[in-house]
């Protein structure tokens, strides 16, 4: 279980937050958040993503007071969800390359052995979402990931947290060619990870309508 949660947490985006941005000035990927390979993770995709994650908080969260605190503690949501689904493209490409595949019979055993270690499905579910920022209706996607990652992992005779599985990634994130919309940050290559990029005329508006800069 350890495991798999350290590797959930390096694979999903794990912060919870919702800001929406908006910037001003030029916009060299107009109406895209990331391009990945031939695949545009548009604005408003990962708006609905960030939106499920908001939404299941709020459920989950109906006081009003630790609903606030959960925003206040969460700044970053929208680039880490972007991090996250950039991430799973580039662990599904190198799992490609070494034809590893995962069965949807695969992620049902893994689902319901964890179910059973979290106290029932709603306990899995609100875990997921409290310590990764998955939203329920992405667990079975998130579920995949991992058992993904943990068969290229074992085909590399390696595990998730050495060097040769994120030169995997690495080399799955050059063929790739990931580029990021410049708001979002810039997508180091070698360390599969996004990064931040210093850009004064981008602004995070969050719920309560305050703006920050990014």
């Amino acid at each position: 279980m350890h495991r798999r949660r350290r590797t959930a947490f390096l694979l999903s985006a794990a912060i919870l937050a919702a800001p929406l941005l908006t910037a001003c000035g030029s916009d060299a990927h107009p109406g895209a958040a990331a391009v990945v390979g031939d695949q545009r993770i548009t604005v408003a995709q990962l708006e609905t993503r960030v939106n499920e994650v908001r939404d299941a908080q709020r459920a989950a969260l109906p006081d009003d007071a630790q609903y606030a605190q959960a925003i206040a503690k969460t700044g970053t949501l929208a680039r880490d969800t972007l991090h996250g689904m950039v991430l799973d493209q580039v662990l599904h490409r190198a799992a490609e390359d070494a034809g590893i595949t995962v069965t949807r019979k695969e992620i049902q055993t893994m689902r319901t052995g964890l179910e059973q270690q979290a106290g029932g499905s709603k306990a899995l579910e609100t875990a997921w979402l409290q310590q990764y920022g998955v939203a329920p209706e992405r667990l079975d996607d998130n579920l995949r990931l991992q058992l993904e990652a943990q068969k290229l992992a074992a085909a590399l005779g390696t595990d998730t947290s050495q060097p040769a599985f994120w030169a995997a990634l690495s080399k799955a994130s050059k063929e790739l060619d990931v580029d990021l919309n410049p708001r979002y940050g810039t997508w180091d290559v070698e360390k599969s990870s996004r990064v931040d990029a210093k850009t004064p005329w981008v602004r995070e508006v969050t719920a309560s309508g305050t703006q920050q800069t990014a």
